[in-house]
């Protein structure tokens, strides 16, 4: 196996990714999904590739920026990411990693991981160290009213998912109440069910509403309030019965631990980009582990289904699979699990023509 690849080029593609239907949540709507495409090429002529994403089309030029100002840094630096990312984690000291700068360090970690693996001719799971095996996976989707709920319940059973997480945050209690009761009636034993406030309510409304859905039947409720109000999370963890999950908007494992150590939530679910990538992921892992909370992820589903076989609290893998419309293979779910590829890397290969079709103009 070369030992000398170095890192000789990035480049990188905006893109507004196509969705099956619009993404709604308490915070609004998101028609197309903005991601910024990742490849990292090496001395060598492997390619690893990754995406970062970015919740409005507006700030996509920037975080394409901000990755290739990393990438020059990197330039012609071995491929070794876990080295690589120890020299941007202390080249960045000054400003810090988070937001922006954290999300592009993030993208440009996963597609060196995934070179690294390429190079070695493995699956990622492998090149951590664990075997790739099938994991639970759950549908995760925006808000519905209740109306709309028989053909969510279907859709969710139809695709053989085992779980079901939807968005909440209507203008009212009853709104919410009502939505949770009518997919936990069409759900039944089957599958189960989890919300997501999306950070919409004050700590006072957030623990009244949390506490009047401890006994519908919910695995967790995610992000009630403001998901860097530790103290507020904590109140609301401690008040429940119902487990709090928050998660996905740490910036880097620093704030994981400063969450843990305030007893913010029950549950986890970094964001592997957020989390600074697979190297910051890894070290979430032992964190969680330390700590005894189960971890699950958050959005990218490819890297996700190899990064929760290295995790040993792992606990579920959200199915938001919002690169499915450019992507050349899927990544199939077989009776409410899906099992990472055992192609080389993280197995992500995008279709140029539809990334040409959908690039940011």
């Amino acid at each position: 196996m070369p030992t000398d690849d170095k890192i000789a080029s990035v480049r990188t593609v905006p893109v507004l990714a196509p969705l099956p239907r619009p993404l709604l949540n308490a915070s609004g709507l998101i028609e197309k999904f903005p991601l910024v495409l990742i490849a990292v090429e090496t001395s060598g002529g492997v390619i690893g590739r990754a995406y970062a994403h970015m919740y409005f089309p507006e700030l996509l030029p920037a975080l394409e920026s901000t990755i290739q100002g990393l990438a020059k840094m990197v330039a012609g630096r071995p491929l070794a990411p876990r080295d690589i990312y120890t020299f941007l984690m202390r080249r960045l000291r000054l400003l810090g990693a988070k937001n922006m700068l954290g999300a592009a360090l993030g993208g440009l970690d996963m597609a060196l991981w995934d070179a690294y693996a390429r190079l070695r001719n493995e699956p990622l799971a492998r090149t951590l160290g664990a075997e790739p095996r099938p994991l639970r996976a759950y549908y995760s989707v925006g808000m519905y009213n209740v109306e709309q709920l028989p053909g969510l319940v279907d859709e969710t059973l139809s695709q053989g998912f085992t779980g079901l997480k939807i968005k909440l945050g209507f203008p009212t209690l009853a709104e919410d109440l009502a939505v949770v009761r009518a997919a936990r009636r069409g759900l039944g034993e089957r599958c189960a069910l989890m919300v997501d406030f999306n950070q919409c309510l004050s700590p006072a409304e957030g623990l009244s509403r949390c506490r009047a859905l401890d006994d519908e039947g919910l695995v967790w409720i995610e992000e009630p309030v403001l998901a860097d109000d530790f103290r507020a999370c904590a109140a609301i963890a401690a008040a429940c019965k119902t487990p709090i999950q928050i998660g996905e908007n740490f910036q880097g494992p620093p704030d994981m631990r400063a969450a843990i150590a305030a007893g913010a939530m029950d549950y986890v679910m970094p964001d592997p980009q957020f989390i600074w990538g697979v190297s910051g992921w890894l070290e979430a892992a032992a964190l969680a582990r330390s700590a005894g909370i189960e971890m699950s992820s958050h959005v990218h589903v490819e890297v996700s289904s190899h990064l929760l076989c290295a995790t040993p609290t792992a606990h579920w893998l959200e199915h938001m699979d919002v690169f499915a419309g450019l992507r050349k293979e899927p990544y199939p779910l077989k009776e409410g699990m899906l099992v990472p590829p055992t192609r080389p890397g993280i197995g992500l290969e995008w279709d140029e023509a539809l990334v040409a079709r959908h690039r940011l103009a």
